[in-house]
């Protein structure tokens, strides 16, 4: 009797392997949506629409981007959290909701380590400080200086309460112990818009939302946050190298899939993801946005979203920010 149930239950399993291994070869079947938690243009968008794109051509499906825009990309997240875990909504992951979000919204419908299965990060975005006319300094050390001499004068501008570049910015004044005030709006082109303007004195962005402005000579570009400086402004310091050793930045972004997304789908996709990255015109493409190829496994980008989580949640705590 015991050899029967054991031959039966190995025989179950081998049946929901086949399943699974049926089902993974069959995907995708219907479209497929990559959410996006911000409006078309910027580094998530693009990347989603690039990926999109050549997924296409590396799967025989259909791959469809949707913008889900608010509350910091929250929005967009708890929809894709909530979604049927089957590998047909996946969500263009980044910092914001799937790093920061967790610590500084203290009624988060969706846990950013445990609501998700992650497929792959997918790019690095390297994030830079910006100024516009309010600040004479052309360089990081001259702008220190200026910010130092004049206390209470300069302001930083944000995307909004608690995103990325909020925090980049509470890094910053904190780590070299500046008075600026910290001005919020509601996205980064409104921010940039009045940075330019000389509304606000400068800001932290990325690169691929920068550039277009840095090369038209409308923002001035006085360092880059990231570890490394970036290919795109190869004579732009960090601000690790000039004023605060150790100071590190950068977005990044990801595929993740509703938690409970079979092994097999999420393989599948990362499989794909990584030959559409390995692409030299995908990647050249990329580098002419500001962006770095930053393929890897599922479980790589897991520990990543921890560590990441665990990084700015320290910075949020520290600085007292709290969502609105």
């Amino acid at each position: 009797m015991k050899t029967i149930i054991k031959t039966t239950w190995c025989c179950a399993i081998a049946t929901a392997t086949l399943i699974a291994g049926v089902a993974a070869a069959a995907y995708p079947d219907k479209p497929v949506r990559i959410v996006v938690p911000y409006p078309p243009g910027g580094a998530s968008d693009t990347t989603a629409r690039l990926l999109s794109e050549k997924l296409k051509q590396v799967t025989g499906g259909t791959f469809v981007v949707e913008n889900r825009p608010g509350a910091n990309g929250n929005i967009a997240a708890e929809m894709v959290a909530k979604s049927p875990a089957d590998g047909y909504t996946l969500l263009m992951a980044n910092v914001g909701p799937n790093a920061i979000s967790q610590t500084i919204y203290p009624h988060l419908n969706y846990d950013v380590n445990k609501s998700f299965a992650p497929i792959g990060q997918t790019t690095t975005v390297p994030i830079v400080l910006v100024a516009g006319p309010k600040v004479k300094a052309t360089d990081i050390k001259g702008l220190v200086a200026e910010v130092k001499t004049n206390p209470g004068k300069y302001t930083f501008a944000s995307a909004g309460n608690g995103s990325s570049n909020h925090l980049v910015g509470e890094m910053f004044k904190s780590g070299l112990k500046l008075d600026m005030m910290h001005v919020p709006y509601k996205g980064d082109g409104p921010a940039m818009t009045d940075v330019m303007a000389g509304q606000v004195s400068m800001m932290f962005t990325t690169a691929v939302a920068a550039r277009p402005y840095i090369t038209g000579g409308k923002l001035k570009l006085i360092a880059v946050a990231s570890k490394k400086r970036v290919p795109a402004f190869p004579g732009a310091p960090t601000i690790s190298e000039t004023v605060l050793p150790g100071f590190e930045a950068s977005s990044w972004g990801g595929l993740v899939a509703p938690a409970g997304t079979s092994a097999e789908i999420v393989k599948h996709l990362n499989a794909a993801m990584v030959k559409v990255l390995a692409m030299p015109e995908v990647k050249e493409k990329l580098s002419m946005l500001g962006a770095e190829v930053a393929a890897s496994k599922p479980e790589e980008f897991a520990r990543y979203i921890k560590d990441e989580t665990d990084k700015w949640g320290a910075v949020a705590k520290s600085a007292n920010v709290v969502a609105e």
